[in-house]
């Protein structure tokens, strides 16, 4: 299972009067000078600017009456007003003010729907209006603000169509923070590959205004890259982010700031590649460049993300090291309660499970759930949610699975109700799946991987192989409940998505086929059986050869099938004889047990 990515709430950013200047009006918040050291998505970061950025007015929360109030012009603005070509700017500056006063995101969402209906009627017939361009990003934004992302994805549609791009920068920066926008808003609603193509005609934009290699460029294409890493598009992600240094190596000076957030993103996707050394380079090149530039708190949260890399290649004293610097630095600078302390605390537990040193491991799950459970200010509820679904995973390797449900319920509870988080609440309900069935309880495992399923394919990740992994683990679910037909949908499914991503000699594409065909022998699909289980001896005798005690096992199960079909037609498969035992003297009813035992989670 991957790590858990979570997400910030969005907030509104408005816009200055001018369309010439930034006409980004994010549904996120402010951009993260760093990444984390787990996958983030592009809802966590505000994307780079199209243009020298303007200041932005920052709305406050919703507040009560005792706020000084915008002032009420709503005699003003009847129907027949709206031809005047000085109420637009009157009334989006309306709506700015009411942001910025406190009076809530309501009143200055009904004085920016007006003011797009001025600069539409007052809009000069053939002529595109890039005021009427930035009054929909900024309708779209407030609707973000409100909760009410599917109301704005139709506004930013509608705005994304009124800049003519040939028309000059002007248009072009207009079109490019519209795409922008659309692309965040999607993402908030856990819509990843339309998220990504709209990053993409964003960038595409960009790039004819501004050249290839243009700094603000870069930004972009790091976005795009943090977009991919997010849908676990990790090839496209590795392009967009060395074409970003390249970009850098001619714009930035050596060991800049910019230099050293590339190569965090280049780490992480090395990481996720299982190319650790590679990893391990960038960070330590990203850990000077933070050192150069005072940036303390940085290197230790790159000292984090090294620890994490030894403990991949099993240098656990390194990794040791590297967490012990790292909690050094975060408890003086955070204090001894802050998250950043308790995500060492967790990093520590895994490493001291897996060197077997049981006692010390559960000591900094407790310290880092101490933490969690009195949260300092300003810990995010997805802070907390991410460390205890990691906490969970390594109470799961004490077998203790009650205990790991339990954080991973708290964890649920925790996201349940933020935008953008459908694609981390899939993978949280993933794994209560796994917990749900290792004690038993298949119809809450069948529905929790049922739950993961729907929100992974609106999120766009239906073609992903984590996709294909969930889709087995509710069938073995389906198959616990003797719902085989079921099963074999989900299988069938399953075997074609992990053939794609991850090809058929991956041992997750074998524990579908092997599970597939005994599906197909329960159901009386002998045939089907046999075909499959031809094919995965033929893969392992001739690409991963025969010392895996899976080979062994599939020859006796193809053994039984064909002798059960030889009574019923000619025997088949004559080239496959070297392949199977003829002296094996299975009963059908061993051979029975056997099968179903395949149906072992393989995840």
């Amino acid at each position: 299972m991957p790590p858990v990515s979570v997400k910030t709430p969005p907030r509104i950013t408005i816009p200055e009067d001018s369309p010439s200047q930034n006409h980004q009006i994010r549904p996120t918040p402010e951009r993260a000078d760093s990444i984390n050291t787990k996958t983030t998505s592009p809802a966590q970061r505000r994307p780079p600017s199209p243009s020298p950025s303007s200041s932005r007015a920052k709305p406050s929360p919703d507040r009560g009456s005792g706020k000084k109030k915008s002032p009420e012009k709503h005699s003003l603005l009847d129907e027949s007003s709206l031809d005047n070509p000085d109420l637009g700017p009157f009334l989006l500056k309306l709506a700015r003010d009411t942001i910025a006063s406190g009076d809530g995101p309501s009143k200055a969402l009904d004085y920016a729907l007006r003011a797009s209906k001025s600069f539409e009627r007052c809009a000069v017939e053939g002529e595109p209006s890039l005021d009427l361009a930035m009054c929909l990003h900024v309708v779209a934004a407030i609707y973000c603000s409100l909760g009410r992302f599917e109301e704005a994805i139709p506004v930013l549609d509608r705005a994304i169509k009124v800049p003519e791009v040939s028309r000059g920068a002007d248009h072009a920066l207009a079109a490019f923070s519209g795409y922008m926008q659309l692309g965040d808003t999607h993402s908030m609603l856990g819509q990843l590959d339309r998220s990504i193509e709209c990053y993409k005609e964003g960038l595409k934009i960009q790039m004819e205004a501004l050249g290839d290699t243009d700094p603000r460029v870069a930004e972009t294409c790091r976005y795009l890259a943090e977009a991919h890493v997010q849908a676990m598009q990790f090839e496209e992600a590795d392009t967009l982010c060395k074409r970003t240094l390249e970009i850098h190596r001619v714009h930035s000076p050596p060991a800049s700031l910019e230099e050293a957030a590339d190569r965090r993103l280049m780490a992480l996707i090395c990481e996720a590649k299982g190319d650790y050394e590679a990893a391990l380079e960038h960070l330590v090149l990203a850990s000077m460049a933070m050192i150069a530039n005072g940036q303390d708190n940085e290197v230790a949260a790159i000292d984090l993300s090294i620890g994490n890399i030894y403990l991949s290649l099993s240098r656990f004293d390194e990794a040791v090291f590297s967490y012990q610097k790292a909690l050094t630095v975060f408890k003086a600078s955070k204090g001894d309660n802050h998250p950043s302390v308790a995500s060492v605390f967790v990093r520590l537990a895994d490493l001291y499970y897996k060197t077997g040193k049981l006692r010390e491991s559960r000591s900094y799950c407790e310290n880092a759930l101490r933490i969690y459970a009195k949260p300092v200010p300003g810990t995010t509820p997805e802070d907390i949610a991410s460390g205890m679904t990691e906490i969970s995973a390594i109470y799961e390797s004490f077998n203790e699975p009650e205990e790991a449900l339990r954080l991973l319920q708290k964890s649920m509870k925790l996201l349940e109700d933020k935008p953008g988080q459908q694609s981390t609440i899939a993978g949280v309900e993933a794994r209560m799946g796994v917990m749900f069935y290792m004690v038993g309880r298949y119809e809450e495992a069948r529905g929790a991987f049922e739950s993961a399923v729907v929100k992974l394919r609106a999120s766009g990740e239906r073609k992903s192989a984590f996709f294909g992994v969930v889709l087995n683990q509710m069938g073995l679910a389906c198959v616990q409940l003797f719902k085989i037909d079921e099963a074999a949908e989900l299988f069938e499914e399953a075997r074609e998505i992990l053939e794609q991503e991850s090809g058929p000699c991956h041992q997750d594409t074998l524990g579908v086929y092997s599970n597939l065909a005994a599906t197909y022998d329960a159901l009386g699909r002998v045939e089907d059986a046999i075909e499959i289980l031809e094919y995965v001896l033929k893969l392992r005798e001739e690409k991963l050869g025969t010392a895996n005690p899976d080979f062994d096992d599939e020859k006796k199960r193809l053994a039984e099938l064909l002798k059960e079909a030889g009574r019923s037609r000619n025997k088949k498969a004559k080239s496959l004889e070297n392949l199977i035992d003829p002296n094996s003297k299975r009963t059908k009813k061993e051979t029975t047990s056997k099968k179903w035992s395949a149906f072992g989670f393989r995840s």
